[in-house]
Parts: C-alpha cells; sequence; structure tokens
C-alpha cells in the first residue's frame, strides 16, 4: 500500500466521519420540528448544504491534505533516518571510546610493569653498589688494620730493638775490658785496609 492511498483513505475516512457528525447535528437541530412531522423540508436542505459542503470541500482539500500528510510522512522518515544515523554514530563512538578506554587501560597496565621493572632494576643496582661499597669499606678496614699492625710491628721491633741494644750495650760496658775493645779496634781497621 502506498503512501498516497494511506492519505486518501485517512481523509475519506475524515470526511465521512464529519458527515455523520454533521447530520446528527443536523437531525438534533431540527429535533422540535421533527416532533410536529418528522422529518421536513428544511432538515433536507441542511442535509444537501452539508453534502454539497462535504463535497466541495472534499475536492478543494483532496489534493492539499494528502500533499499536507505525504510532506509528514516524509518528514517524519527523514527525522527516524536522521536519529537512525545519529543512534549508528552513536553507537560508533561508544565502541571507539570503549577501544580507547580497553587501550588505555593496556596502556595503564604496561606503563605500572615498566615502572615496577624499572624499581626492581633500580632496587638490584642499588643492593649491587651497596655491597660494592661494603665490600670496598671491607677491603679498606682490612688494609688499614693490616697498616696498623704493621706500624705496631714494627714500632715493637723498634722498641725490641731499642731495649736489646740497650741491654746489649749495657752487658758490653760491664764485660768489655780494654784488651777486648783493642782487639775489635785492630780487628776493624783490618777490615777496612781490605777494603
Amino acid at each position: 500500500m502506498s503512501k498516497r492511498s494511506i492519505a486518501q483513505r485517512i481523509l475519506t475516512a475524515g470526511l465521512v466521519v464529519s458527515g455523520i457528525a454533521a447530520a446528527g447535528l443536523a437531525w438534533a437541530a431540527g429535533a422540535g420540528e421533527a416532533a410536529h412531522g418528522g422529518f421536513t423540508a428544511t432538515d433536507g436542505f441542511r442535509v444537501m448544504n452539508f453534502i454539497v459542503l462535504a463535497a466541495v470541500l472534499f475536492f478543494l482539500l483532496r489534493k492539499p491534505i494528502p500533499r499536507a500528510l505525504n510532506a509528514r510522512i516524509r518528514g517524519i522518515e527523514n527525522e527516524l533516518r536522521d536519529l537512525e544515523a545519529k543512534k549508528q554514530e552513536a553507537e560508533e563512538r561508544l565502541a571507539e571510546t570503549t577501544r580507547r578506554l580497553r587501550d588505555m587501560e593496556k596502556e595503564a597496565e604496561r606503563i605500572v610493569a615498566e615502572y615496577r621493572r624499572q624499581g626492581e632494576e633500580a632496587r638490584a643496582r642499588l643492593l649491587r653498589e651497596a655491597e660494592a661499597a661494603a665490600e670496598k669499606l671491607r677491603q679498606q678496614a682490612r688494609r688499614s688494620i693490616e697498616h696498623e699492625f704493621a706500624q705496631a710491628r714494627a714500632r715493637l721491633q723498634d722498641e725490641v730493638l731499642e731495649k736489646a741494644l740497650a741491654r746489649a750495650e749495657e752487658r758490653l760496658r760491664r764485660e768489655m775490658t780494654p784488651r777486648d775493645q783493642a782487639a775489635l779496634v785492630e780487628d776493624y781497621l783490618q777490615k777496612v785496609v781490605a777494603l
């Protein structure tokens, strides 16, 4: 069924309903006279006037009303198409936004994982550096201790040597005779001459 035939049927139905309503009004308006003898000539003229008026309106409005109705139908169809296009566009934007949101979530997860990895690397690097610094401190402490031991040993040896020399000198003074001194001097001179 075409749009035009639908509009014509709507117009025809409207005119029929209007005709029935007008006839009912005319009948009701002449109710006082109908009581005197039924349907009068005035009632007939009223019905004919209505039929003529309805026919004139039908012929005058048969083209503009369907055109107006068709234009309204086209307008509604255009609005429906526009709304459907907007709905499709909104669904596409929603899908795009949803995709971008998923991508952003994945990117956020990737960034968090990257920061965690960098944090673990920094932690491992700091531990290595701290271990290296601790080892350096241990070696430095070991060297310092060895150096202190060496210095203490040298001081101790110096003290022992000094004390030994002092005792030896004292013993030599006590036990050495002038004859021993002369023998030592003679021995030293022979060695010097031999050189």
